[in-house]
């Protein structure tokens, strides 16, 4: 039997170029070795959003669009709305209950969050608790791997404690799910910080050609290359750092022409723009058979399908614990 996967993205906002290159690239591969369960994490973006949650229903719909557009492919894979099954709540809810404090306040993103997100009220109950949601998210289906960056290990091996200390109380039930560690390439925002919505720096799935050339003249390179001729420093190039994930046959041969100081920035920009539109306009022509039909009812296939796992998980839980 295919050994089972859990993971899932938080409806916030338009999915990136990052997002396809780091995540969904993947999945679509995954999906070819594993039964997976690609989950809409809507339960999740409460706990940052949880006073602006007017786009989530939208957002919902956009990404899994951009799922199926990748190549997510509902026959395949398990693709489903957290909040649809409420098996989610009902376990993370019992799991909290043997969750102690200290190993939440020791999990080393929390405090990083608190500081990126500062302008937000995160001191709240939800909040700290998520990694017991995400544990709860995971063991529903008994996933024996959990696909993430190296950044994100911290969390597999807390649901592992988490999975141990139920199993201590109550029999051997859950299996100690490990990281599945994938490559994360580092994909920086058109301004050279992190890419992310909050930012305004992003590429999204969605661009335009238009939009996507005006982005990329607006890339961050070397400040000291000001003519085509003057020999360049490429090292913090937005440009080269583009180029070494979605054109690396070339990468190295670019950054060779720059520091020669016979390869122009525009010139540069203008070959990036027409490669991520190539790459891009493919998805772009797929989204346009998604309607919010469509979605929905791959969203409701996905819940079934899910149901009749977490129903058996929850039912066969509360029996050991002694519940009815």
């Amino acid at each position: 039997m295919k050994k089972i996967i859990l993971s899932g993205m938080r409806p916030t906002g338009k999915l990136h170029i990052g997002h396809y290159a780091a995540v969904l690239k993947n999945w679509v591969e995954l999906q070819k070795e594993y039964d997976c369960f690609f989950m809409v994490a809507d339960l999740h973006a409460l706990t940052t959003e949880y006073t602006n949650t007017k786009e989530i229903k939208n957002n919902t719909y956009a990404i899994v669009a951009d799922w199926l557009s990748c190549g997510i492919d509902p026959e395949k894979s398990v693709v489903f709305c957290q909040s649809d099954v409420p098996e989610h709540s009902e376990l993370h809810l019992i799991l909290s209950m043997l969750t102690p404090l200290g190993w939440l306040y020791s999990c080393p993103t929390y405090k990083e969050q608190l500081k990126e997100q500062s302008l937000k009220d995160l001191k709240t109950y939800g909040f700290l608790g998520y990694p017991v949601l995400q544990a709860a998210d995971i063991l529903l289906y008994k996933s024996q791997y959990v696909p993430v960056g190296k950044d994100q290990i911290p969390h597999v091996e807390l649901t592992r404690q988490i999975a141990r200390r139920f199993n201590s109380l109550y029999g051997d039930y859950f299996p100690e799910p490990k990281e599945l560690l994938t490559e994360t390439p580092y994909i920086p925002g058109i301004d050279g910080r992190k890419m992310s919505k909050s930012y305004n720096n992003c590429i999204y799935l969605t661009d335009t050609q238009e939009e996507i050339e005006k982005k990329i003249l607006k890339m961050f390179t070397d400040p000291k290359k000001i003519h085509k001729n003057d020999p360049g420093d490429p090292t913090n190039c937005v440009v080269l750092a583009f180029h070494k994930v979605f054109n690396k046959e070339e990468a190295e041969e670019i950054e060779k022409l720059c520091r020669e100081g016979k390869l122009g920035c525009v010139e540069d920009k203008r070959n990036l723009s027409k490669i991520l539109y190539s790459i891009l306009e493919p998805i772009r022509k797929e989204r346009g058979k998604y309607t919010t039909q469509k979605i929905e009812e791959v969203l409701l296939k996905g819940k079934i399908k899910a149901q009749e796992v977490a129903k058996i998980t929850i039912s066969e839980v509360k029996n050991l614990i002694g519940l009815f």
